[in-house]
């Protein structure tokens, strides 16, 4: 970071692949942004004579996001983003309810795998997993494999109307607790 800018904010941004970090440097002398996302700057703007504004970026070549500078007072700031055409809490709280992952160790090797709940696709270290699926009398378990280690999710029905179904990842015979979405706000 130079000494005429700093970060005035950091998104978490949850996908299958992996949680990406959206960093938002805004100079408010010079008007300079930056936007890295995981550390790679993707937009840097010097010497802008507008303070305020938006800029566009697209985060893994697939999604539109916007970061949108407006002033609430005289050079006082407020940052946000947009995802998707969604605010960023809106889309964590529908990514939230569709994605559930698990970091666990297998082999010498940590792993983050992510069960996407609607289409019960499997990533593993931010690929694709091929998967079998097999009905039971309790649910459905999706088997596939992580390094030749045997894993499975197990999807249940709670019993519980809020709650809905239950997914569990077993990584051979361990049951794997799942991680929550990480929160994060805006400096």
């Amino acid at each position: 970071m130079s000494k005429d800018t700093d970060t005035v904010a950091v998104w978490h941004v949850p996908l299958q692949d992996k949680v990406h970090k959206i960093e938002f440097e805004h100079g408010t002398t010079t008007g300079r942004r930056l936007i890295k996302v995981d550390g790679k700057e993707m937009i840097r703007r010097d010497w802008m004579f507008k303070l305020v504004g938006k800029e566009h970026f697209m985060l893994h070549d697939a999604i539109r996001c916007t970061i949108t500078v407006e002033a609430i007072g005289t050079f006082a700031y407020e940052y946000s983003l947009e995802v998707g055409g969604k605010t960023y809490e809106k889309f964590r709280e529908e990514q939230s309810k569709k994605l559930q992952t698990w970091h666990c160790q297998i082999g010498e090797s940590d792993c983050r795998i992510c069960l996407d709940k609607q289409t019960m696709d499997v990533w593993a270290n931010g690929k694709p997993v091929e998967t079998t699926g097999e009905f039971g009398d309790e649910g459905t378990e999706t088997h596939f494999q992580i390094n030749g280690v045997a894993c499975k999710v197990v999807s249940v029905n709670s019993g519980k109307r809020s709650t809905g179904v239950v997914h569990e990842l077993y990584v051979g015979r361990n049951h794997i607790k799942s991680d929550p979405i990480p929160t994060s706000q805006p400096k």
